[in-house]
């Protein structure tokens, strides 16, 4: 199958619908992500237990069942040795354990979901309501590394001399791209030599992208990478809006053009990502205008449901936004089978 033909990205868990106050509303006829539910899902079980070991059949990837396996915060650098140290030892009789890269870890999040932010069959123990460290250094500021909280499904960057958990993974990550990652870093920034660092640059887990990534298509641009076509202008309406106004902007855009434009849901929003790259994190050669520093999703936040996830392009950080501030712009997407739509 060509990756033209692949949607590498996963589903967000989202099966429900709200409005700007944060009440539940009927799905029939809406076009937010409760909605659409775009993305790559699995039938359960989601997850096998293996004694000590959960495999996630969704991903191919496999996690210790116990998440807080280590017991205390570590620093970063702390995190990748402390793997090493288990691979000697050989965790549950395996040695090729790593600290996930970004989409890794992100690849566990059900975003209907709260305190933990994970799937409502998961059988996993200890885990954390807080920050869990990713092999992945952040391109805008790299004496920091991103993380992921378990509480609420944020992920940001965090000093690398800071104490956060950690929670390994093994297996090849087969459903989802390469997080960008070039260079490796030590915990004051500089980049070092990625031999046998074990950092997201050094194993380039993840499928690779094509060579050429983006292509005009039609009234749009094909990311060849997942199959959505995205607007060139990457700035629907020309003004920061709030979330209805949003969904309400996408709506008009594909009544118009008759074409099933939508507001992207958080996953297909965080394909974008450049992890290599900042202000903006997209590819370096990539063909958009208007870029803007952060833009709304179609996905309701499980922890407040009258916020909704928002992406932080410029850093590439994936957080949240009170449904009714007109804060963040708009980026619409449709798949690259969509024809002629009504609203």
């Amino acid at each position: 199958m060509s990756l033209e033909q692949t949607r590498l990205y996963l589903g967000t868990g989202q099966h429900r619908c709200f409005d700007s106050q944060g009440r539940e509303i009927p799905c029939d006829g809406q076009r937010q992500d409760g909605a659409i539910q775009a993305g790559q899902t699995v039938s359960a079980p989601r997850f096998v237990v293996d004694g000590e070991l959960v495999s996630d059949r969704l991903t191919g990837l496999q996690w210790p069942m116990q998440a807080d396996l280590f017991l205390y915060p570590l620093r970063w650098d702390e995190a990748l040795d402390a793997v090493a140290e288990a691979n000697a030892a050989g965790l549950a009789g395996a040695d090729d354990w790593r600290v996930p890269n970004r989409r890794e870890l992100r690849s566990l999040i059900d975003h209907s979901r709260r305190k933990p932010v994970l799937p409502k069959d998961h059988p996993f123990t200890g885990v954390h309501l807080g920050w869990y460290w990713t092999s992945t250094t952040a391109a805008i500021a790299p004496a920091y590394a991103w993380y992921v909280h378990l509480a609420g499904g944020r992920m940001f960057f965090g000093k690398k001399t800071e104490f956060s958990l950690l929670w390994p993974v093994r297996g090849q990550l087969a459903r989802l791209p390469r997080t960008g990652q070039t260079q490796c870093f030590d915990v004051q920034g500089e980049v070092i030599d990625c031999r046998e660092s074990a950092q997201d640059a050094a194993l380039q887990q993840g499928l690779p992208w094509p060579e050429v990534r983006f292509e005009p298509f039609e009234d749009g641009i094909l990311d060849r990478l997942t199959g959505l076509v995205w607007r060139r202008q990457a700035f629907e309406g020309g003004k920061l809006v709030d979330w209805s106004e949003a969904l309400e902007l996408a709506a008009d855009l594909a009544e118009a053009s008759g074409r099933a434009w939508r507001l992207p849901n958080i996953n297909e929003l965080e394909s974008l990502v450049d992890a290599s790259q900042s202000r903006p994190a997209l590819p370096e050669d990539h063909p958009f205008s208007g870029i803007q520093e952060a833009y709304w999703s179609s996905t309701t936040s499980g922890f407040e449901t009258d916020w909704a996830y928002a992406l932080y392009l410029h850093k590439g950080a994936v957080g949240v936004g009170w449904k009714k501030s007109r804060e963040f712009a708009v980026w619409c997407v449709r798949d690259r089978e969509a024809g002629i739509t009504s609203r």
